[in-house]
């Protein structure tokens, strides 16, 4: 297992993890039951505001695990949205290092982080309708379907996306 340390990120940070988050998402793998759409995930894009914003803000936080060599291995967005609930969002495992229990790990982080830094009990989430074993992993890792899904934003001129295409809300009790 991998040696990590885990810790909010810091404003220099910024574009590593962009560049992190970018290549995660983007990452094709054809492993039977993968996480990953990689029709979607080709067009990923980010805007480097979503790192910076919530590592400048109180309510707000970038968490990274990183090797002994300080290398970013994962990230992941956490938002304070009420008094009880905080968000998670942009989970990303470096390719080299995925499906090897870091994700697991940065999310009992995250969930910790959250209860300790802002005394939340539950934590929210969401997930695309399409990612089917994305949202069978957070089951398992004790979300539930809240039943409420969002819209997907309309695609871009250049790309398609599949009929139909939400947000899956979920939530966990802390």
């Amino acid at each position: 297992m991998t040696k990590l340390h885990f810790r909010a990120a810091t404003a220099p940070e910024a574009s590593r993890i962009h560049q992190l988050v970018e290549s995660a998402f983007r990452a094709e793998d054809s492993r039977p039951q993968w996480t990953a759409d990689m029709s979607l995930g080709r067009s990923f894009r980010l805007d480097i505001q979503h790192i910076t914003t919530p590592i400048e803000n109180p309510d707000g936080a970038v968490l990274v695990a990183c090797d002994q060599d300080n290398n970013l291995i994962a990230s992941v967005q956490v938002s304070k949205r009420t008094e009880d609930l905080a968000r998670i969002a942009l989970l990303a495992v470096d390719e080299n290092h995925q499906r090897s229990g870091i994700g697991h790990r940065l999310l009992d982080y995250a969930e910790e982080y959250c209860r300790n830094t802002w005394g939340v009990d539950r934590m929210g989430l969401n997930a695309l309708s399409t990612r089917e074993e994305l949202i069978l992993w957070y089951t398992r890792c004790g979300y539930q379907k809240t039943g409420e899904v969002t819209p997907f934003r309309p695609p871009r001129d250049d790309e398609t996306l599949p009929d139909n295409l939400f947000f899956v809300e979920m939530e966990k009790q802390l």
